[in-house]
């Protein structure tokens, strides 16, 4: 059971909390006493050493400088300073790890895709709104995002953010750089992402040629998010983009984002196109959507020409996925180590020895339509 500690704040520079050893040391950053405690407490029994506490930004930054955590757990929405400017201020003076806490609402996924942009790792969707024991049920999910950001790369994390001359900061029409004349008939491409996924997603698709081409994305994320997901996909990029559903048809230049809280399976390809079927009923993976079950379904179905990618994430989601489509004849892609903000499921995929090849992020749209592994 449960026990919550002292919901005043701790110390600044004081590690209550110990936790054992290699585990990352963290700052809770929160405006609600309550949620502050909660968090920390949950932490602090699965062995996360909680090194600080603040309740607003301002506060927050000076709690960083003095304690350099491995990680920041920073609320969205706070009175003052909020996570927005201070994972941005962050970024600037201190540069650590951040893990958005937010809203599991339309507009939370708003607010925590423009902190990604801003320099954060990755976010955790808060069940019952902004202040909720609900939490606490979740808490192996946070420990396990926690740990994760932990392991970022930074550097990689916050590149996007800090090169102009990056993939997704051009337009969409730059992806005409690749010649789209290399793709021979129609192709279908599965792209799978979890940590950091959703900016290099967004840098793929915005430099991916227009073409005989449609695409699944994959991108571990709650069903709240993931049609913000989608449209900021289709604002970034030159494919029409929208969310999953089930029973949709899409055909060349046209792309559907997984849907959270579903998987989804190529259910039928006829004439170049696509449909795909939602299945809620599956609970025997980690994550949902899956990679996995998308990847073995395309593999199956699809026998025009095929393409797997596996992009920067935590955990072994794709390793099976990328295998089944590789014995199927596709060609099979993988993100860089030096580019991933977490390098686990390319790392994963590129061990069952399924992965043709890997690629520098801004290479991988080159690579889809290339035709060269």
């Amino acid at each position: 059971m449960l026990i919550l500690g002292p919901l005043w704040n701790m110390s600044r520079t004081t590690d209550r909390r110990g936790g054992r050893d290699g585990s990352p040391r963290v700052v809770v950053v929160d405006d609600s006493p309550f949620m502050r405690g909660l968090i920390s407490d949950l932490l602090s029994d699965a062995g996360v050493a909680v090194v600080g506490e603040a309740g607003d930004g301002e506060e927050a930054l000076s709690v960083v400088a003095e304690t350099r955590p491995d990680v920041v757990t920073m609320d969205v929405e706070m009175p003052g300073m909020g996570g927005l400017e201070a994972v941005e201020r962050l970024m600037e003076e201190t540069p650590t790890p951040v893990l958005m806490l937010s809203a599991h609402t339309d507009e939370g996924a708003e607010v925590t895709f423009e902190a990604l942009d801003r320099g954060a790792v990755d976010f955790f969707a808060k069940p019952g709104g902004e202040v909720s024991t609900g939490v606490s049920r979740e808490s192996e999910r946070l420990v396990e995002a926690v740990r994760s950001v932990a392991d970022a790369d930074l550097d990689a994390a916050t590149r996007e953010r800090d090169d102009p001359h990056s993939a997704a900061s051009r337009s969409a029409s730059a992806g005409s750089e690749v010649d789209a004349a290399e793709i021979d008939g129609p192709l279908t491409v599965v792209i799978a992402a979890s940590t950091g996924g959703p900016n290099a997603v967004e840098r793929v698709l915005s430099a991916l040629p227009m073409a005989d081409c449609r695409v699944v994305v994959v991108q571990h994320m709650p069903e709240a998010f993931t049609s913000r997901f989608a449209d900021r996909l289709d604002a970034a990029s030159a494919y029409d983009v929208r969310e999953a559903s089930d029973g949709a048809r899409i055909g060349a230049g046209e792309v559907l984002v997984a849907r959270g809280g579903s998987h989804t399976l190529i259910d039928s390809y006829r004439a170049g196109r696509l449909r795909v079927r939602l299945d809620e009923d599956d609970d025997s993976h980690t994550v949902t959507p899956a990679a996995d079950v998308t990847m073995r379904s395309a593999a199956e179905v699809i026998d025009d020409p095929l393409v797997g990618v596996v992009l920067t994430g935590m955990g072994s989601d794709a390793a099976e996925g990328i295998r089944a489509m590789a014995d199927a004849g596709a060609r099979t892609l993988a993100q860089s180590e030096d580019t991933c903000v977490i390098y686990g499921m390319p790392k994963r995929a590129v061990e069952t020895g399924g992965v043709d090849a890997v690629y520098d992020l801004d290479d991988v749209a080159g690579a889809i339509v290339g035709g060269e592994a």
